[in-house]
């Protein structure tokens, strides 16, 4: 039987990318199955975004669009995500363009043995500080909650539904990746981890890399630990 899948795209302002993204998206997944949803959760963007999204779900009635009245983080977007995907098989990955959804094709016989298949970044193109600071965060995860994955916050994730039902995300920010992984490895969940290829980013600008953003995810994170220890 042909898998029925869910894919997401978590959306803070990227109009120059969701369009391509979301078409590429349909192109790719149309190969695998007759039964598959792309799903844009757009999380209070300021720019186009939301009205291109629109477009492609009145022009394609595989296509919807969860929307934000504000901008709620990451992890809202994610809790947003999983909540509208409606098939067993869900996966997301960002709109930016840095992943190739093609290569779905390495994930899909691993979840029919697996309930996650958890993508790692071949060669990261990111700036050297933004390298540094992923070590870090990464370390500190691993050493705190034993959690033995290598690259947590890469975007290309895959799930079983009964997983993420089994789990609630309670972080907004940048630390979901890792809270979800951490309650979905304490429920017994099953991962295998898949090398995907990472490209640069052509069009818009990134959040994560902003102070801001990286000292409130490692507040969270010892929010985290507190919780869960």
């Amino acid at each position: 039987m042909k898998p029925e899948i869910s894919v997401f795209f978590p959306c803070y302002n990227e109009e120059a990318n969701v369009k391509t993204t979301v078409t590429k998206a349909i192109t790719v997944l149309a190969q695998f199955t007759d039964i598959f949803e792309v799903i844009i959760v757009d999380d209070g963007s300021t720019d186009k975004t939301s009205d291109i999204a629109s477009a492609l779900a009145q022009e394609d009635q595989r296509v919807r669009v969860w929307t934000h009245d504000s901008n709620r983080g990451y992890g809202a977007a994610l809790r947003s995500g999983f909540a509208a995907a409606k098939y067993d098989i869900v996966c997301f990955t960002d709109a930016d363009g840095q992943f190739d959804l093609s290569e779905i094709s390495q994930f899909l016989p691993l979840i029919e043995k697996y309930d996650a298949v958890l993508g790692y970044r071949l060669k990261r193109q990111d700036k050297c500080y933004r390298k540094i600071n992923t070590f870090i965060y990464k370390t500190a995860v691993n050493l705190f909650f034993r959690l033995g994955v290598r690259d947590i916050d890469c975007a290309f994730k895959m799930f079983r539904r009964a997983v993420m039902n089994s789990i609630t995300i309670d972080s907004d920010g940048a630390v979901a990746s890792a809270e979800m992984l951490i309650k979905a490895k304490r429920k017994g969940c099953r991962f295998v981890e898949v090398g995907v290829h990472h490209y640069p980013r052509l069009a818009g600008q990134p959040t994560g890399a902003k102070l801001g953003v990286i000292f409130k995810a490692f507040a969270e994170l010892f929010k985290l630990f507190q919780t869960l220890k």
